[in-house]
């Protein structure tokens, strides 16, 4: 029996977890998955995985083994990706998940034009508002909108900064008025992105001074389009990044309010699995979206939106 295949099959058990999945991957039977780690198993002398019907281990010799084969494959992968990247276009499928709101906005019109400079790749958009795992679910680039990126074991690059803003439709503010100060969201009508960190509390900076005013919500939803569609209509004051709303702010659709006080920055971030040499396609995509930012200078723009009149 081959012993790469039973490395090969050895690593993928012990990265997700599962005999059966691991063989699934790599298109066997689970039956066949069993003799090759069994077999590996007898020609090492060691048990490296223990296991019942419902859950499966690595034992400590398992642990180390895992820990060496895998960055052994690791560079095996990368220096033929390196071989091939210098000869071929990149090709194949590249899995993108971002919020809803973020591929609507800015992935989905920006793919006709990664097509025309990459006609070899597919992409595979997977819009979720939670982050999936990367190793579950074969995700290559993961865009991702934190105050903080705190993940291990992947490489963050940054491709903006964004700022949330507190707004309401013209219709709702002439009905209701427009708050003043913190204290005057208490009488308002909240639509709430309930994904947020701390989405019932603002945190709110002027200068030096801070204020924490906690908000009860007419409407939360789990995606951002929901509450747009809300505020739009006059339901209240929606709490949104300036990438989903800008447009609508600078149409005179929605209006800014206690615009002297800031919520904490976003950071939008490209995220991938840490390797020291890219796949070309996840290479080329990042590279892509981090320029077409810097040429419409969305970041810029949404800056200026807010800063104060001269």
């Amino acid at each position: 029996m081959d012993r790469w295949a039973q490395i090969e099959f050895f690593v993928q058990v012990a990265e997700l977890g599962s005999l059966s999945r691991a063989a699934e991957k790599l298109d066997m039977s689970n039956a066949a998955g069993s003799r090759m780690l069994l077999a590996l198993e007898e020609r090492l002398g060691a048990r490296l995985v223990e296991r019942t019907t419902r859950r499966l281990w690595l034992t400590e010799a398992g642990q180390d083994f895992h820990r060496r084969c895998a960055a052994m494959l690791g560079e095996m992968a990368e220096a033929e990706a390196a071989v091939l990247e210098n000869v071929v276009q990149p090709a194949g499928v590249l899995r993108v998940t971002s919020s809803v709101s973020f591929a609507m906005m800015h992935i989905a019109p920006a793919l006709a034009e990664f097509h025309r400079r990459h006609p070899k790749l597919t992409v595979q958009i997977v819009a979720a508002n939670r982050y999936p795992d990367f190793i579950e679910a074969g995700i290559d680039v993961a865009i991702r909108t934190r105050e903080v990126e705190g993940d291990s074991g992947i490489t963050v690059r940054r491709l903006a900064v964004t700022r949330r803003v507190i707004a309401a439709s013209p219709g709702y503010l002439a009905e209701c008025g427009v708050p003043e100060q913190p204290e005057d969201l208490a009488r308002h009508r909240l639509l709430v992105y309930n994904l947020a960190k701390d989405p019932n509390v603002l945190h709110l900076r002027r200068g030096d001074e801070s204020r924490d005013v906690r908000i009860d919500s007419l409407l939360d939803s789990n995606e951002g389009q929901v509450i747009c569609a809300a505020g739009l209509a006059g339901l209240g004051l929606v709490i949104q990044p300036l990438y989903i709303v800008y447009e609508d702010i600078v149409a005179g659709r929605l209006v800014p309010v206690l615009t002297d006080w800031q919520l904490p920055p976003l950071n939008i971030n490209l995220a991938y699995q840490s390797r020291r040499l890219q796949p070309a396609k996840i290479r080329v995509f990042n590279d892509f979206l981090v320029e077409r930012f810097e040429r419409l200078g969305l970041e810029a723009k949404w800056a200026s939106l807010m800063e104060p009149a001269a």
